[in-house]
C-alpha cells in the first residue's frame, strides 16, 4: 500500500512510521523538515508548512495514495483544506483527534458523547479555538464533507519514554525533586495509552474498514492520587501535594477537575485488542524514576 503520513518524524507518528514500514508498505512522510528524517531513503519526505496552502497543494500533486494519517491537522481550516488537496488522491484519511473533544464532567466517554456529524462548523484557523474546539470542529469538517471514508481516533494522554510534551515526566521530576504539585482534585481519574498502542491502532484503522469516530485508549483507568503513588513506591520519595495556591512551576498538566476518560468498547469490538493500563504504567513509571535518578547523580559528578 502507498502511504501518506502528516507528521511522522516524532514520538506516536514516529511510532506509525517504523509499523506501516515493517509491514512493507511504501511510505511518504509530509514534515516542514525541522526534524530530520530519521528513516532516511526508507521513505520518501515531503517539505511544507501545513499552514501555507500553497505549498501544501504543491507538496501533494500529481500523486495518490491509498491510506492518509494526518497527526497535525488542527483546525477547521486545516481541515477543510486538506478534504480539498486529497479530493480524488486517496480511498481513507485517518484523523488523529483527542480525548479533549469530551468535556471533564466525571462521566465514562463513549463516542456518542461528541457527535461530530450534527456539530454546527465554524470556519476558521488554528489560533481561532482552544485545542478541544480546534479538533471538534476539524472532526465536524471531515465527516461533513470529505467524499472519502474518514476515521477520527481520539486519544486520551499519550505517554512513552520518547514522550517530548513530559507531561508524565513532570510528575516524577517534581517528586524525585521534593517539588510541589499542585493540582486541583487528586480523585480524579485519567486514561493513557502508550505511542506504540496509539499508532498500533492508528495502522488497524488504516488497513481495516472501519469509519467514523473511534476511541483508543487502554483498558482502565487511573486516579491522580493512585498515579502519584506509583511514581513514590519507584522513587521512595513523597509527594508534595497541593489543592490550592501554588506558582506556575508546580501546575500540574493532569490539573483536571474531575473524572477524564473514556470506554474503548466500540473499538475492541471491531477486533482490536487494547492492552490493560496496569500491566504497564508501574513499568514505564520505574523506567522514568530511574532515568531522572541517573541524570540528577550524573549532574552532581
Amino acid at each position: 500500500m502507498k502511504i501518506l503520513i502528516l507528521g511522522g518524524t516524532r514520538f506516536l507518528g514516529r511510532k506509525l512510521v517504523e509499523l506501516c514500514l515493517q509491514n512493507s508498505h511504501d511510505v511518504t512522510i509530509l514534515t516542514r523538515g525541522q526534524s530530520g528524517n530519521p528513516f532516511g531513503s526508507q521513505v520518501h519526505q515531503l517539505i511544507a508548512d501545513r499552514d501555507d496552502e500553497h505549498t501544501l497543494v504543491q507538496a501533494l500533486s500529481n500523486t495518490t495514495w491509498d491510506i492518509v494519517y494526518d497527526n497535525i491537522c488542527y483546525s477547521p481550516k486545516d481541515a477543510q483544506k486538506i478534504i480539498e488537496i486529497l479530493e480524488g488522491k486517496t480511498t481513507k484519511l485517518i484523523f488523529t483527534s483527542t480525548l479533549a473533544t469530551y468535556e471533564a464532567d466525571g462521566i465514562v466517554k463513549t463516542e456518542a458523547d461528541f457527535n461530530p456529524y450534527n456539530y454546527e462548523i465554524r470556519m476558521g484557523n488554528r489560533q481561532d479555538f482552544t485545542y478541544s474546539e480546534g479538533k471538534r470542529q476539524a472532526e465536524a469538517v471531515l465527516f461533513k464533507k470529505a467524499s472519502f471514508p474518514v476515521v477520527t481516533v481520539r486519544f486520551p494522554i499519550v505517554v512513552g519514554e520518547q514522550d517530548y510534551t513530559r507531561r508524565l515526566n513532570f510528575h516524577v521530576e517534581r517528586i524525585v525533586n521534593e517539588q510541589p504539585i499542585t493540582l486541583t482534585n487528586v480523585d480524579a481519574k485519567m486514561s493513557f495509552i502508550t505511542d506504540d498502542e496509539a499508532a498500533a491502532f492508528l495502522y488497524f484503522a488504516g488497513i481495516s474498514t472501519i469509519e467514523g469516530p473511534f476511541n483508543a485508549t487502554a483498558s482502565g483507568a487511573i486516579s491522580l492520587k493512585d498515579l502519584l503513588g506509583l511514581i513514590e513506591e519507584a522513587s521512595g520519595k513523597h509527594a508534595k501535594v497541593s489543592l490550592l495556591g501554588g506558582d506556575a512551576n508546580s501546575q500540574s498538566p493532569y490539573a483536571i477537575p474531575a473524572d477524564w476518560y473514556m470506554s474503548n468498547a466500540k473499538a475492541e469490538a471491531t477486533g482490536f485488542t487494547f492492552s490493560q493500563l496496569n500491566d504497564w504504567l508501574p513499568k514505564l513509571i520505574n523506567s522514568l524514576v530511574k532515568e531522572q535518578q541517573e541524570t540528577i547523580m550524573s549532574q552532581r559528578n
